[in-house]
Formats: structure tokens, sequence, C-alpha cells
């Protein structure tokens, strides 16, 4: 397997198909030190056409992160052109824009984490707004923290004894909408990143999770915590799940740090499973305040509020199927992480990287021919059958198990990024 070269620096990227991939496309743009053109943002949008509030407000951070960054919008905003800098780092703050139709600050640190280790100095980032809420659309500081902070420590982040290794805490919760959260981010820089080699999966050791409420009564984190452990205690013992209640007076907790949430309610659940590999698999949702459900004693003529909301006992359950899926799918990350994973496996040194995935999702496989575009790596893709007997399968899952799981073994070589900030220093 030859490296592929890297396509010029020069050539323009240009996209017509508007927003599409909109932060993965400005991340390989700065990744590749290539221009970026996007055209026809929501042209066809009659009523708002143009990049969104969430959109611009991402501009501006990767605009208070780099250095020589030049962006250029029509006066419609549905035309983008974006040059990219050299990535600074240091210490940032930045408020996300709350409201109706707005993005958790997890939509931002998605974006945030592929550069935040190729920075001149350490990043250590404070973004305001929605922590919680949005897990159905995006992922939340919590599940970052489970998922993509461990792959990167495996990529050679932090994994030395005398660097401070990459953390992610919110210091305050906010639910959508109207948000009022707070999370610190800090990374430290890297000169290249590690080979990554990811196949083995093993068995699940434990589960772990935070059931996470704002403003609503506390009673409601232990339904669901108490649901979820039901259903995972059925497959191994050592299942530990917090409770995270926040009421939203802001007193004081026994460490000194200031408690309290945002203006409006919410309830979420994050499980994290743990194999004897080091795998770590995630899943997660939030309330679901758009159920109609007309079967409860309230029926069809009850309160809306009381009628549009989902019950902690249905989250908990909902959230440990999550989980099972993403155990069952095979995968050493699960679905949400496959991107970030196979793009940090582009910038890794000229060697081979592998890892195993399940079922591709249908941004992963768009973000694989993004890569082969703008970064000039192609993938190696092999399937596998899950092994294993029928009579263990029936035992362990039952006859409704589909058999025959697909995974994928993608395997690349590098293109050998290097930390140029770091080097001219």
């Amino acid at each position: 397997m030859a490296a592929a070269k890297p396509p010029s620096a020069s050539r323009t990227l240009r996209y017509a198909d508007g927003a599409t991939q909109f932060r993965l496309r400005l991340i390989v743009s700065l990744l590749s030190s290539r221009p970026l053109l996007l055209r026809n943002i929501r042209s066809d949008d009659l009523d708002a056409p143009g990049l969104r509030e969430h959109e611009a407000s991402f501009l501006r951070l990767l605009d208070r992160m780099t250095n020589g960054t030049k962006i250029e919008i029509n006066a419609t905003g549905t035309q983008l052109r974006f040059k990219p800098g050299v990535l600074l780092g240091g210490e940032i703050e930045h408020d996300c824009p709350t409201g109706e139709g707005s993005r958790g600050v997890g939509w931002y640190l998605e974006g945030i984490f592929p550069l935040a280790a190729f920075g001149k100095e350490p990043l250590q980032l404070t973004l305001r707004g929605i922590t919680d809420g949005t897990s159905d659309v995006d992922p939340s500081p919590d599940y970052l923290m489970a998922s993509f902070v461990p792959l990167m420590v495996k990529l050679g982040v932090g994994a030395d004894d005398d660097v401070v290794p990459p953390s992610l805490k919110v210091t305050q919760r906010g639910a959508a909408p109207l948000g009022g959260g707070s999370v610190e981010v800090y990374c430290p820089i890297v000169k290249e990143l590690r080979p990554l080699e990811l196949v083995e999966f093993g068995k699940v050791k434990r589960i772990r999770g935070t059931a996470v409420s704002c403003r609503i009564p506390p009673s409601s984190a232990a339904r669901v915590a108490h649901s979820a452990k039901g259903v995972m205690h059925r497959l191994l013992p050592d299942v530990w799940i917090h409770t995270d209640v926040h009421s939203g007076s802001g007193r004081k907790r026994k460490g000194g740090e200031a408690g309290g949430c945002g203006p409006s309610p919410g309830l979420g659940v994050l499980l994290t499973a743990t194999t004897t590999e080091g795998v770590c698999l995630s899943a997660e949702c939030s309330m679901n305040h758009n159920v109609d459900s007309s079967e409860g004693p309230l029926g069809s003529n009850g309160p809306l509020e009381r009628r549009k909301m989902e019950l902690p006992e249905d989250l908990g359950k909902r959230s440990a199927t999550l989980l099972l899926h993403e155990i069952h799918a095979g995968g050493c990350v699960d679905t949400g992480c496959q991107s970030f994973a196979l793009l940090m496996m582009c910038l890794a040194p000229e060697d081979v990287s592998r890892i195993r995935l399940g079922p591709l999702s249908q941004y992963a496989v768009v973000s694989l021919r993004l890569y082969k575009e703008a970064l000039g790596v192609e993938f190696k893709l092999r399937v596998e059958e899950e092994t294993g007997g029928e009579e263990e399968e029936e035992e362990e899952f039952g006859e409704g198990r589909s058999r025959g799981q697909k995974m994928v073994v993608c395997s690349c070589l590098g293109i050998g990024y290097r930390n140029m900030a770091r080097a001219s220093t």
C-alpha cells in the first residue's frame, strides 16, 4: 500500500451543494491549507437563505483560533470563501447562540477537536450555551468526554507522562433551548500523532453512566437510572449510573463548585460500556418533548405539557437499547465517532493505521469521499462477518437476533501530518 500524495495546497476546494458537511469541510481546509469555496448555501430557502446563526458563530470561533484566516460572505449569505490561516490555540472564550433551532456546544466541540492538538499553544477553550437536551442532533459534552477524548489519548494526544491529558469539564448545565451552561476544554499540542491499531473488541466488563436533570423533580433522574439498570443487569452485574441533579438555585456543592443550571428544564442520560481491550462505546439520549400519547390517564384532552413529555422510564430503556445496538454492531468506536476516528487516521504518520467499525453511517461514507478529495487518502475496507455458533447466539440473544452482523476493518496510510505551528517556535 503506497502513501497517497496530498493534493496541492493552492488548489481551491469548491462545492456547490451549500452547507452540506459545513464543519468538516472547514476542518479539512485548515488541515490541508487549501482555500474553500461554498456556493448555494440554502439558496432555495426564500424565507431564510444563507448561513444560519450557529454556522456564523462557528466561523467566528475558527477565526479566533487562527491567525491569518480570511472569511468572505456575500450579501445574502449564500456564498462563503474561506482562506485558512495558522492554528494558534491559547485561551479562548466564546458565547454560542441560544434559542429555538440553536445547536448545543457539542456541535462546536465536535468541529474543534480535530484541530485542537495542532495549535501553537495548548487550547484552553470556554464555551457558553446549550450543554444538554440536544442529543438527538448534537453530541453532549459528556459524550465527547467518554468517546472522543479516550480516542485522542490512543492517538498520542496527552499520552506522555509529563503532559496533562486532554479534558472536558461541564462547569454549569444549560438545557435547550435557552442554554445558560458552560464548558471548559483543555487540549495539549502534539508534534505528530501515533498510528492507530484498534481492531480487538474484547468483552464488555462494565457499564457506567450519568443521568442529568435540570429544573425538574430530582426523582426523574433516579427513575431514568433505575430503568436503564433494569435492562443492563440482565447482561452483567457491574452497572453504575450516577445522577446529576440541578435545581437552578446556584447553591455551592461540596467541592466548592457552583451548582445550578440554565432556565430551561431538561433530562438526559449517557451510558458508556468498557471492554476488556479498553474499547469505550457510548450512547446517549435526552427527553423527547414531542411524544403525543393518548393512552395515559389524561387522554388526548390532558394538559399539553403532560401529553408531550416522555416518561423517565421510557428514556432509560431507550438509552439502554441504544447502547446495546452499539455493542451489537461490533465496532471499536461508536457510530457517532466514526468520522472523527477516520479523519485522525488520515493525519497519522505514514504507517498503516487500522480500526474495526460497525456498519458505516451515511455521514462516515461521505466523509471518506471528502478525505480522499481534500487529503488524498484512500481507505481499504474489508468486510468481516460476525463469528460464533448459532447455538451460542440463540442462547444469548434469542432467535430474533439478526445473524451475520457485518463489521468493516478500515486501514489506510496516513499523510504524516506535522504540527508546523509548534515546530516554528
